[in-house]
């Protein structure tokens, strides 16, 4: 497209992208999820421990970093920005905020945030459930806006301007196969939490039946018990020996049955495996490592230690650039916002082992080893430093200076008749003056 001419300015030519336009159907109408929110925050959220555990770690992990503001390589001491982030909206405080977007994130796959200005200033913040919000298609492949679908079935639309700028902001996920929607970590992580909802199903049904199989009522002689002995029976057993409050009780029965036992344990049917198993897979879908959610098994990571500072360089600290670079794009306005990671009790730990290293170094200048600690440099620190005194080299191999010798004190009584070089002489071994 070619846009007017204005004050006898050249026509300027406008890129566009050519596959843009081939992804969508019907512009101007909304884009549907093919995939169903509520059953993934029904069955993964709100039924399964170890996802439920592994969304709020990594959402508390986010929520408890200081945010920064920067102007170049200036840091800014004081922004509105700092504190719209510290306070988003008077019903939610900073922590509780980054909770709810990174909770709707993981079980959406898509985060929805809301921006209201006064004037050109943005005054409040807030998250949009991913259920209730509709993209809408644009033309050139990107979105037109988007739609709120409330629970009274009212709808709200924020349209796109000319420049991609709107007072919504979708952050998603990568997802190969859809145009406009991201990929929840609970899709890849489906089966498991499935094998895992289903592994303890099967043991509370173990566990409400004595933790086995009943076992067997067998008849004498190959004999049939008519239609109302075994449904009386039936009943019988299902009122009086089923479920914990009547594990234990003698059972009395009728004329010619005989009981028969049938162990048949969890552990012999390899369940409570298969569950910890499954468990494994689910930590590894949200990208928290088993030990930190209490998980047994073949542990990748040696301690405690190491395993959470994989999970905040590995899962958690992505994830914050991401949502900085998002924000600075949104909300900055010519002031870029960074994670202040140097408070991150992880990392802190991981610096200071990196600081003795630097420290123990013998082969690195004074301002090599405040690089490494992420201070600058200074005058004449690209010396290097004799470990063993921790003078410069320099100093190390110049002559030392004449040592300049005390005056030794005499006793009066010997004093009398001698010179100070006969004294000195006396004293050190030094050949007087002649």
């Amino acid at each position: 497209m070619k846009f007017p001419k204005f004050f006898g300015s050249a026509p300027v030519e406008a890129k566009e992208s050519r596959a843009g336009a081939a992804i969508v159907l019907t512009p101007g109408q909304p884009a549907w999820s093919n995939r169903d929110y509520r059953a993934f925050a029904d069955e993964a959220y709100t039924k399964n421990v170890v996802a439920y555990q592994a969304i709020n770690r990594i959402a508390d992990a986010v929520a408890s970093v200081r945010w920064t503001a920067w102007r170049g390589e200036t840091e800014l001491i004081e922004h509105p920005i700092l504190n719209l982030i510290d306070k988003p909206n008077p019903r939610q405080s900073g922590a509780q905020y980054m909770r709810e977007k990174i909770g709707y994130l993981m079980i959406a796959g898509n985060g929805y945030e809301e921006r209201v200005k006064v004037g050109r200033e943005v005054r409040e913040l807030y998250q949009l459930r991913p259920d209730r919000m509709t993209v809408i298609q644009g033309q050139d492949g990107f979105p037109k806006g988007y739609e709120y679908t409330g629970a009274n079935g009212r709808k709200i639309r924020w349209d796109m301007d000319a420049k991609q700028n709107c007072d919504v902001r979708h952050l998603r996920t990568f997802h190969p196969l859809d145009d406009w929607y991201g990929l929840s970590p609970i899709e890849p992580s489906s089966y498991a939490i499935d094998q895992h909802n289903e592994g303890m199903a099967w043991l509370m049904a173990l566990l409400q039946n004595s933790a086995r199989p009943s076992g067997a009522m067998v008849t004498k002689d190959g004999e049939e018990l008519s239609a109302e002995a075994f449904n009386r029976l039936k009943a019988q057993i299902s009122e009086q020996y089923s479920g914990s409050r009547n594990a234990g009780r003698p059972m009395l029965l009728e004329g010619g049955l005989d009981w028969r036992a049938m162990g048949l344990s969890p552990t012999d049917m390899g369940i409570v495996e298969a569950k910890y198993s499954a468990a494994r897979d689910i930590a590894l879908g949200f990208g928290v490592p088993p030990q930190l959610l209490g998980i047994p098994g073949d542990n990748t990571y040696s301690n405690y230690a190491e395993a959470r500072l994989a999970f905040w360089e590995d899962t958690v600290i992505p994830l914050i650039d991401l949502i900085a670079q998002d924000w600075t794009a949104w909300l900055g306005d010519g002031v870029e916002l960074r994670a202040d990671t140097d408070q991150i009790p992880a990392i802190v730990e991981k610096k200071s082992q990196l600081w003795e290293m630097a420290d123990r170094a013998t082969d690195l200048t004074i301002n090599e080893r405040r690089e490494l600690k992420g201070y600058q440099p200074i005058d004449g620190g690209d010396v290097l430093l004799v470990n063993s005194s921790q003078i410069s080299l320099g100093m190390a191999t110049e002559p030392l200076p004449p040592t300049v010798m005390p005056e030794p004190p005499m006793p009066a009584d010997h004093a009398e008749g001698l010179t100070v070089e006969d004294m000195k002489a006396m004293i050190y071994g030094i050949e007087a003056k002649k």
